[in-house]
């Protein structure tokens, strides 16, 4: 199963808010989920990102691919670098 996290529309017309979650890639936008993240509230003053920092890497490390939209997000988050990071950790360079 593909997943991805993406972005699940809420809110009032003119209004929107957002929730990422963690979805099949064959769900349709607003349907059936496996996992909320976190929110994002592009309208508010200032404009609100809130991701669970924990779920996020856990997930990226399992595969999951994020949209443009929300690796945009994680990186103002700070949450994208931190995934490098750990990345780069792991990855031991070969001695010669």
């Amino acid at each position: 199963m593909a997943t991805k996290i993406r972005l699940k529309r809420i809110g009032a017309k003119k209004n929107p808010a957002y929730r990422v979650v963690v979805a099949d890639s064959r769900a349709p936008r607003n349907g059936r989920f496996i996992e909320e993240i976190g929110y994002y509230q592009p309208v508010a003053d200032p404009i609100v990102i809130k991701i669970d920092e924990e779920k996020a890497l856990y997930w990226l490390s399992k595969g999951a691919q994020a949209t443009d939209t929300v690796r945009g997000l994680l990186k103002k988050a700070g949450i994208w670098e931190k995934r490098h990071d750990s990345r780069a950790e792991t990855e031991k360079p070969v001695s010669e």
